[in-house]
This record gives structure tokens, sequence and C-alpha cells, in this order.
């Protein structure tokens, strides 16, 4: 198309007059036209100006527009398109795009400055040792981030634009030659077969459409982070990462269960430590499980003796054990939904109230006796000691269905559907990988190493 039709569309698809925020910047040079797009709360100011006054600065006795252009842009990033789509794509995405009378080529200048967050450390995945920055929501800085720390020329980092009214960059990372080659094919395909308008819902939108997962499964198929060294640990381990605009989170895969249960602070303490740390939030996540679940069998069939005794449940109480637990374990998660929605500076009077006044009461009036209070606080901690946040909500899931199945069929009930939930995890898989590994398939020495926090060994080490 003709350059004023090429305009007129450009300006019709980016709003131009009627939204304040797009710029353009028209400028004659010799007998051509030179128009600058751009959205002028994405772009750094003081380089668009730069740009701009190497343009005028070009000798008005030329001739050579196009290459006169390119060769006096104080920019190190300018690329060439052809496309309209990639114009509007690229002015969209915060880039300065340079569209010159009578050229088929345009050019693309990166002089993004989006508005972002600082680095600090996640709120889900502190650590006491260790490095304490973590990602925001601009892509490119958690890209460098993990590349700050990976400085091998194996590291690649592939980008898709996702997004058919609103495309979104999309970034695929991994270590060349560590990382499945069908592996990374199988993703590539993947993501150039995503069909959406947007992904402002980021990350978690982008899952769910590649990973294709049944509607009813619970346990996540990807791990999120976000922590640069968890991201570059796991590279290293054959697993590729996706980075998505606007998001802090990065999805890493292929994932197991164990995955989902290891933390960064198991590896910033010794061997020794880091195992008894690795061990007690193993327990943990078993105790959120399985701990309810168990003590009402225990209740049913009147098998606390002994020691035990103290935990059978005792007083005047108007409910029925089994409405009690799920009664607490619902109001456990109307507290834990509170807290997030709890400006912090409450937070403090919110969990007093919760903990204390409500707990108290609730005994004191004959709701709940003060062992099912114990019992599913006791769960509840187990759950905030799983490091995936995902992990956690899975497994309240299984344990609330684990209840149902004990109050319909007594032991038998909890037994069946123990068996049921394993052959279900032993069926999942994470893009080809089995959820239950090194379980199943049966692996010794990398359960060994699930289980026991190594030291790390020099390549030159030799056993003696």
């Amino acid at each position: 198309m003709d350059f004023k039709t090429l305009n007129q569309e450009i300006q019709t698809k980016i709003g131009y007059g009627e939204s304040y925020d797009v710029g353009l910047r028209e400028i004659k040079v010799l007998d051509k036209q030179v128009n600058l797009y751009f959205l002028t709360g994405l772009v750094d100011s003081l380089q668009v100006i730069e740009i701009v006054k190497g343009i005028l600065k070009i000798p008005r006795t030329k001739s050579v527009v196009d290459d006169l252009i390119k060769a006096n842009l104080a920019h190190h990033n300018c690329t060439e398109i052809r496309e309209f789509k990639d114009i509007i794509t690229n002015i969209l995405n915060g880039m300065v795009v340079i569209i010159i009378e009578d050229n088929p080529v345009y050019l693309s200048i990166d002089v993004r400055n989006y508005p972002n967050r600082s680095i600090s450390e996640p709120d889900m995945e502190k650590v006491i040792r260790g490095s304490h920055d973590g990602f925001n929501e601009n892509f490119h800085i958690n890209v460098q981030l993990v590349r700050r720390r990976i400085k091998d020329t194996r590291l690649r980092n592939e980008i898709f634009f996702i997004g058919e009214d609103s495309p979104n960059y999309v970034c695929l990372t991994y270590i060349k030659g560590i990382c499945d080659e069908k592996l990374l094919e199988d993703v590539r395909d993947r993501l150039k077969q995503v069909e959406t308008s947007h992904l402002i819902m980021t990350d978690k939108l982008l899952e769910e459409m590649i990973i294709k997962q049944k509607k009813f499964n619970a346990y996540p198929l990807v791990r999120y982070t976000e922590r640069a060294d968890t991201v570059a640990v796991h590279l290293y381990q054959g697993m590729f990462a996706i980075f998505v605009d606007t998001s802090p989170s990065v999805i890493l895969a292929p994932c197991t269960l164990f995955d989902h249960m290891q933390h960064t602070e198991e590896y910033r303490q010794s061997p020794i430590s880091g195992t008894y740390l690795r061990l007690i939030r193993f327990f943990g996540i078993f105790v959120s499980l399985f701990l309810t679940p168990v003590w009402l069998v225990l209740v049913q069939k009147n098998l606390l003796t002994g020691v035990l005794e103290i935990l059978t449940p005792t007083g005047d109480v108007k409910l029925g054990i089994f409405l009690q637990v799920i009664a607490a374990e619902i109001g456990v998660e109307f507290l834990r939904m509170a807290s997030i929605h709890t400006p912090s500076s409450l937070s403090t009077a919110m969990g007093l109230i919760a903990g204390i006044l409500i707990g108290e009461m609730a005994i004191s009036i004959g709701v709940f006796t003060s062992q099912t209070v114990l019992l599913v606080a006791l769960s509840a901690i187990g759950t905030y000691a799983t490091p995936s946040y995902e992990l956690g909500l899975a497994n309240k899931i299984t344990k609330i269905l684990f209840i149902v199945a004990i109050l319909l069929f007594n032991i038998y009930g909890f037994i069946g559907a123990i068996f049921l939930w394993l052959i279900y995890l032993a069926k999942i898989k994470s893009f080809g990988k089995p959820y239950l590994y090194p379980i199943y398939p049966f692996n010794l020495k990398r359960l060994l190493k699930i289980i026991i926090r190594y030291p790390y060994k020099d390549k030159n080490y030799k056993n003696d």
C-alpha cells in the first residue's frame, strides 16, 4: 500500500488522535516523509529524543534516505520489519517504529521503559541465606536475572508472540544439549498452536492451553517460581522455563510431585542440615494430607487407647465429628483468604481475632471439641509448610475427599480412596514425564537424592 494509506491504517489500528498516549513525530528528510510511531508511556523519552536528533542531523545533500537513517540512529537495537502486523505489534509492545516514504522496509527500535516494581524477594519463597532478589512483572528483567546466573554459551531464549488482539511476549528458555530436543519441539509446537485473543491472565492461562490437562485434575503439572536461582538450577536439570510478560512467576516443566516438595533453603545449609529440613518438610506435607483422615478412622473404630486417648473427642458438642472437621477445614480456608486480602497493618489483629477469640468461643459454646481444633490446626501448619502453593491446595482437596470416603464407607473407603489416589497420580504425566518419578517408574539412586541432600562434588573428585 502507498505511504498515505499505510499511515492511515496504522493510526486507525493504534488509535492515534483518540488515545492520549499514542505518539507520532513527523520529519521531512530530503524529499521523503519519515514518521515515528510510539506509545509515550512505554518508551524512554530521552532515547526517543536522541533518535529524532540523529535523523535531523542527516545532511540535506544526500539522496539515499533509508540507509542514512539507519546509519544515523544512535541506538544499539534496531531491526528491520516488513509486515504490517509486525508494525502494530512492535508499537503496542513499546518500540519506536519508523516508516519511510516509498520504502517497503520499516525500522523497529527497542527503547522500552516499562513501569515496574523493584526486584525484591518473593514472599512465597523466602530464604535465610542466599540471594534476595526475585522476578517482577517485566519479563526482560526476569530473563536477564537468569542470564546473570547462567553464563553458559548454550543458554537459549526464544521469543514468541501470543495473542491475536493483544499480542504478548512469551520466552522459552532452556540450555541446549541438556534439555531434550524432542521435548523442546513439542513445547514449540504447543506454543505456536495457541489461539487466544490475549494473555491478560498470563502464565496460568498459557499453562492451561499448552498442558491440556484433565478438567478435574487438581495437581499442578508445572512448577511456578519467582526466584532466578531456582530457575537456573532447574534448567541444568533438563527442564525448560517459560517467561510471560507482566507475570512475576515463571513456569518450569516437566516436573514431578517431588519437585514441588523441595525448597531453595535446603541447598543453602550444610548437607546434614539440608537433609533435616527436607525430612521435616516431607513430614509436614504428609501430616497435612493424612493426619485428619487417620484420626477420624481411629475415632470411628475406637482405637484411641493408651497415650492416644488424649485425642479422643470429649465434651458436650452439638455437631458430629465429621461436620466439625469439615467446618474447621473450611474455616481455615476462610482465614487463609482473609489473610491474603487483609492489609498487612491489620493482619496481626485479624490473626488474634481468628485464632484466639473464634477458636476459644467455638470450643466454649460446643461447636468444636478441643481435639478437633488441635488436629485441624496441625494439618493446616503442614499445608503452609508445603513449598508449592498449588500442591498445598491440591492436597487440601484430596484430604476432603478422603474425609468424605471415610464418612460414607468407613475405613474401607479410606483405603480404597488412597489406592485410587495413587493410581491416579501414577497415570499423570507432565510433558511425558511420570508424575510419581522416581517411585514410579522406580529409580533408587534418584529417590535417595530426593530424600537426602547430598554435598556438591567437584568434577575432578574421585572416590578412594
